[in-house]
């Protein structure tokens, strides 16, 4: 067996250039040039800048919708001029016309039309708009999709699948009701009142301020409610977030929850979210209710007609004011004050849309992979790491304290230690899972951060405990990223990994479904197709994560068959906990709280009598452990 001892580079350590901004690395030969990424801008974009992929559409949804208001109005400045042509001998004139029936036809046709014109537009309004939603979320999709791919692969785990569906997914979803229904009626709740009160003024200035002065009372109310919730609608929705997180929590832990407590500790979470829901919408209620129920009387279109009929009935009265014309005022100032409505479904559409949005944008701007300006390749299997320390995020202590050792390639080496020595660590520094606060770690005699990532990943293999299989066909899932592999060389694979035998035993053999994330499997069986994932693959470095950790004896017969042939002519990092598993390892590497205690062969550790021997030791005493083992 090869033997490899600890060695510390004499060159002085790299540090990445993304956590020491204060440095340029182009100007430094003993650090790695890297291409920094460009980074979204921190400052999260409004729900309009949200949308600038299909702003074009939009405009478009928004002219429909001015275009349909405008009719609207035009409908109600017709029916004016038919009233008047029926009044013309009352001495009345705002506009031109006659009174005879030619001319009543005229304009009541006038009026059908522009009620025909104004149905179109609106029509077309909401159309262009649904379809630009549809287009939103496939755009964001893909974006958001090409940039978790840029992501470092340890910032994904740390961010956690149900968080980053519920943003592709739920979130993006939810733009879709603010982009389909609530430009076209953003566009209608600036246009109306801006029309409608430019028409009462060419009509009867005196009117239309009169029916401003009324809306404004309102509009003011409404901000000072507005205002002063903000606080509030943020306690809202962190509220309404508890509540659904306590429900799905519920949901998903049924069978845990039944078995342990009955339901009364999760359920008691879940009515405390609820009770803290009621409490805030309680709070919300009393602090604002009733400004809000006086600005939406206000707001209402009959106050803004009782101030018009009695303001017009004065002036008619002292014969200041044509009775066509006060008619026509009353038409126009009901669609003046009925544009306001739509403002205020519009305010809550646009604060539950930002909620989604502040999260899309937390997304896109995680850091992405810094990219070596002029990347190398690899020359062999080999893994070193000098002098290497790294600490996870927000974390006070490091996970790795100047580690170094040197994996030949073609060797086996066994990572082993306690919880949290930095085993697993270590293995996700290999692929760039992260990038370590100081030192190198090379592959193949090239520092990885030098090496193109999808280069970097087709020389590292990983078989899990926790394995993953997707939802389509073993044999999908054995050539995943290799689709060009034809049957005969995934069923040689899966021979190795001792598969094709339970795979051929199953109704549709290589095409059988295996469910989501492989259900209807065995964890040994979906362990075995893991293997024959990594045998097809066939990369140089292979990284073991306890592979065996909960597979019965029999499977572990054949899974330890199946490792023996994925390993043979790779260089091999394996973490064990079963000690026995490693007893051939060409070196053991010995972790404990993040620094490399020990190296050496397994023999030439056992003579140490050193941390090793007690982890030998411990595991030997657990192997003799039996239920009811008198004291």
């Amino acid at each position: 067996m090869s033997q490899s001892t600890t060695t510390k580079s004499s060159q002085p350590p790299l540090k990445d250039p993304s956590k020491d901004p204060s440095k340029d690395p182009s100007k430094d030969p003993s650090k790695p040039s890297v291409k920094p990424p460009s980074k979204p801008s921190a400052k999260a974009p409004s729900h309009w800048q949200i949308i600038e992929p299909v702003k074009s559409g939009i405009y478009v949804a928004m002219a429909f919708a001015v275009l349909g208001v405008a009719c609207s109005l035009g409908a109600m400045l017709a029916l004016a001029f038919l009233f008047r042509s029926s009044f013309a001998g009352s001495g009345a004139d705002f506009g031109i016309g006659s009174a005879d029936a030619v001319v009543q036809w005229h304009w009541f046709w006038w009026a059908v039309g522009f009620v025909v014109l104004g149905f179109l537009f609106r029509g077309l309004a909401f159309k262009r708009s649904h379809l630009s939603a549809f287009r939103l979320e496939v755009v964001l999709r893909e974006q958001l999709s090409e940039h978790l791919a840029r992501l470092p692969l340890g910032t994904l785990s740390m961010q956690g699948t149900s968080a980053l569906s519920k943003v592709l997914q739920d979130d993006v979803k939810d733009l879709h009701a603010f982009v389909a229904d609530s430009t076209p009626l953003y566009a209608r709740a600036y246009a109306s009142p801006l029309l409608a009160f430019a028409l009462m003024l060419w009509i009867d200035w005196r009117l239309a301020l009169v029916a401003l002065a009324v809306l404004v009372v309102g509009m003011v109310g409404l901000s000072l409610v507005m205002s002063q919730s903000v606080d509030i609608q943020k306690q809202y929705n962190s509220a309404r977030e508890q509540v659904v997180q306590a429900v799905v929590e519920f949901v998903q832990a049924m069978p845990v929850v039944r078995t342990f407590d009955g339901g009364q500790a999760s359920f008691g979470r879940y009515e405390q979210a609820l009770s803290h829901y009621l409490q805030i919408l309680m709070t919300w209620w009393k602090r604002s209710g009733t400004a809000s129920r006086l600005s939406m009387i206000v707001l209402h279109p009959l106050p803004t007609l009782v101030a018009i009929l009695w303001a017009g009935l004065y002036w008619w009265w002292h014969g200041q004011l044509a009775f066509d014309t006060w008619l026509a005022i009353l038409l126009l100032g009901t669609g003046m004050a009925e544009a306001i409505m739509p403002y205020m479904a519009l305010y809550h559409l646009i604060e539950q849309a930002k909620v989604g949005i502040a999260r899309i944008v937390e997304v896109q701007n995680l850091a992405e992979l810094p990219i070596c300006c002029n990347p190398q390749t690899p020359q062999d299997g080999s893994v070193v790491f000098e002098q290497v320390s790294f600490c996870y995020e927000n974390r006070q202590k490091n996970a790795l304290n100047d580690v170094s050792f040197r994996v030949p390639s073609g060797s086996f080496t066994a990572l082993v230690g306690g919880s949290g020595a930095g085993k697993s660590t270590v293995a996700r520094l290999i692929p760039r899972f992260w990038d370590v606060d100081s030192g190198a770690v090379k592959v193949g005699g090239v520092d990885v951060r030098e090496i193109a990532p999808e280069v970097l990943m087709q020389q590292v293999a990983f078989v899990f405990q926790d394995n993953f299989l997707f939802s389509g066909s073993i044999l999908d899932n054995i050539r995943l990223g290799l689709p060009d592999k034809s049957l005969d060389e995934v069923i040689q694979a899966s021979k190795l990994a001792q598969a094709d035998e339970f795979i051929q035993a199953l109704p549709q053999g290589y095409d059988t479904l295996v469910g989501e994330r492989g259900a209807s499997l065995s964890g040994g069986q979906r362990q075995r197709i893991t293997i024959a994932r990594a045998i097809l693959q066939d990369r140089p470095i292979l990284v073991l994560d306890e592979a065996t950790a909960f597979a019965d004896a029999e499977n572990e017969a054949l899974l330890m068959q199946a490792l023996h042939n994925l390993m043979q002519g790779k260089t091999v990092l394996m973490i064990a906990h079963r000690l026995a598993s490693v007893q051939d390892a060409d070196q053991i590497l010995v972790f404990d709280k993040g620094n490399l205690v020990e190296a050496g062969t397994p023999q030439q550790l056992l003579a140490q009598d050193g941390a090793y021997a007690d982890l030998w030791q411990a595991y030997q005493q657990a192997q003799h452990w039996q239920i009811g083992e008198p004291c």
